[in-house]
Formats: C-alpha cells, structure tokens, sequence
C-alpha cells in the first residue's frame, strides 16, 4: 500500500506542475481583449512561466542536495499556490507577467525532483511503472490547466478560474505532503562544483547538444501551435468560446495512446529514421491547420500533439543513454533548453502573428520542423 501511496503522490506533483503552468493558454484571447492588448503582448504570460523555468531547471539538483527531495517538492507545491491566487489582483499585463514568472521559478523544484524522486527511492524494475503514472498526472494536468479554466472562465470569469487552480494545488500539495515519505536512497551528487563539472562535460558532447537543441524545437512549435491556434479559432468565421479553446487541447491527450510504443518504433527503425519520419508526418499536421474546414484543422493539431510528445519522449530517452555520468544535470540541461524554446515559441509566434497571422505561424512552425530533421540527420547516430 505505501508503494501505492508513492505512486500516487508523485503523480500528483506532477499534476500540480502542469496544471500552473498552462493554466493561462486557453484564456489568452480573451485577456487580449480585456487588457486591450495584442496577441504578442499577451504571450508574454506563456514566456514568462517557461524563461523561468529555464533559468532554474538545471540548478534544483544541487537545491535538493541541501533541502532533500521531498522537503522541496512540498515546499515548493504550497508556495506556487500564492503566484496562482495573486494574479487574480491584477490589473496590468506587467502585473499579470511578473507572478506568472515568480510561478515558473517554483515549478522546476516540483517536477524535477519528483523524476530524481522515482529514480532514488523504487528498485530499477519498477522505475519505468511509476515513471508511467508520473507521466500520466503530469499529461492530465497539462490538459486540465488549459480545459477547466477555458470552461470556468465562460461560467465565473478568469479571475475565479485561477482561484480554482489555486485550490486544486492546494489539494494536491496536501496529498503529497501527507503520502510521499521522505527520501531513503538519496545520495548527494556532490555539490555545486560537480555539477558544474557534469555540466562542462555535458555541453562538449555534440550528440548531447544536438538533442538539447531538438528539445528547444519541440517546445518552440508546441507552444506556437496552442498558444496561436486560439486567437486563430476566436476569430471570426469560427468564432469559439474560451470553452471550445480549452476543448481543444483534448488533442494533446492523444499521445498517451501512442507514446507507450515507442520503444518498439526505436527497435524497427532506429531512433534517427524514427524521428525524421514523425518529423515529416508533423509537418504534415502543420499544413492541415492551414486548410479552413474545423475538422481538418483538429485532424492537424491532433497530428501535431502527436508528433511532439513522440519527439520529446526519444529525445529525453536519448539524453539519459548518452549522459554516462550525471544525468540529472543532463535532464535538467536538457529542461532548460526545452523551456528556453516555449518562451522562443511564444515570442516568434506573436510576431509571425502580427506580421502574416495564423499563416505565418504555421510557416514558423514549419521552419522549425526543418531544422529540427536537420540536426537529427547530421548530429544523431
């Protein structure tokens, strides 16, 4: 039962993680239009939360080492509810952008020590069994914090639908706290100066710095797509409610059905043959968003959500392969660049935005794909 209980708990963090993170995106064209601002403007709420998870991503190991791992996860799932709950004060944009950005800062702590968590404290055999479940809160609540504000904010408005949030990470931080035992197996890696050690050896290896590079790409289009597809649906002739916004991101759950055969696509094809053709049936999912019929268009993004996490699970594979030593500074390296593309994904699609529209986005999305199927090509064995 306690090894249930864990599992669990960590599921949960996971949930907590996301659930904040994405809370905004369904919302974005109806805070545009309350703040009279511009879609790039707004964006600045998604690059906020992602540039800071950037900037802490590869430093919450050592943080850990100090604190202990589930001291931390807690910590750090209480406090992110105060960010949450004071956005719903603000008045500005700016305002709106600094606690989204003090939110980023206390999501790596929950999300990447949780993965360090499972690795430590469950015997190898089982290591894959909770990651799975890990993976399953994280992806529910990546859903839930774009579908339940989209339909609470038509119902009570925004500002009560971050209350929500706020309350549903509350709970979750409860859960945790009281059925995540603190950390047995846990050895500190060192300190600063080994990681900062890992870190050097990290950056030298090209195969390492090539899929880093696939991890910004990734997130880049990800972010681009959802993010842009919203204002592209509130426009007229669609027309769509905050509601059928959020109701979009049903096509991210897509993947969980897909994502367990990886391994099997890895063993017929080989992991650069295998990516380059998800690559190539992404691209064309970016083309289908192009064509006007809502089918068609829910056919694409489907095919892109696809296509991304298939992607972001051989490429995070790959990471942990090649990393010999110091893999969680590898992850965490890898998390930064993958974040530093969300924000890139939000601040580019709001200018291919303003510049060409929704056909501009796709056109960046599509540029991506393509250097992304270069690196592959060139860097991975």
């Amino acid at each position: 039962m306690a090894i249930d209980l864990r599992s669990f708990a960590v599921a949960t963090a996971g949930f907590a993680s996301f659930v904040n993170l994405y809370s905004p995106q369904a919302l974005l064209p109806q805070l545009a239009g309350e703040f009279h601002v511009s879609a790039g403007e707004i964006s600045e709420l998604m690059t906020a939360g992602t540039g800071a998870i950037a900037l802490t991503a590869p430093f919450t190991g050592v943080l850990a080492d100090i604190v202990g791992r589930k001291r931390l996860i807690t910590a750090a799932m209480f406090l992110i509810v105060v960010p949450t709950v004071t956005m719903t004060f603000a008045t500005t944009v700016p305002e709106m952008v600094f606690w989204r950005f003090i939110q980023g800062l206390l999501v790596p702590p929950i999300f990447t020590v949780a993965v360090a968590y499972i690795g430590d404290e469950w015997p190898a055999s089982d290591v894959a069994r909770v990651a799975g479940l890990y993976m399953v809160g994280s992806s529910v609540g990546g859903f839930s914090g774009r579908f339940i504000p989209g339909i609470l904010t038509d119902l009570i408005g925004w500002r009560a639908a971050f209350d929500v949030v706020a309350l549903l990470t509350l709970i979750a931080a409860i859960i945790v706290a009281l059925t995540l035992t603190p950390e047995r197996n846990f050895v500190p890696s060192g300190g600063p100066l080994a990681s900062a050690r890992y870190m050097v050896r990290h950056i030298r290896d090209p195969r390492l710095i090539a899929t880093f590079a696939i991890g910004f790409g990734v997130l880049f289009n990800f972010v681009a797509t959802f993010t842009y597809i919203g204002f592209h649906l509130a426009a007229p002739p669609y027309s769509f409610s905050a509601t059928l916004i959020g109701g979009l991101f049903v096509t991210y759950l897509a993947s969980s059905v897909v994502v367990p055969w990886v391994g099997r696509g890895i063993a017929l094809f080989g992991r650069r043959r295998l990516v380059l053709g998800i690559i190539a049936a992404w691209i064309v999912g970016a083309l289908l968003m192009l064509l006007p019929p809502v089918t068609l268009i829910l056919t694409g993004l489907t095919l892109c959500a696809v296509c991304g996490m298939l992607c972001q699970t051989v490429a995070t594979g790959y990471v942990t392969m090649t990393a010999k030593e110091g893999r969680s500074s590898a992850v965490g390296l890898y998390a930064s660049l993958y974040y530093v593309g969300g924000s890139a994904g939000a601040f580019f699609g709001g200018i291919a935005w303003s510049f060409a529209g929704w056909p501009g986005c796709v056109a960046a999305i599509a540029a991506m794909l393509v250097i992304i199927a270069a690196i592959v090509a060139a860097a991975w064995e």
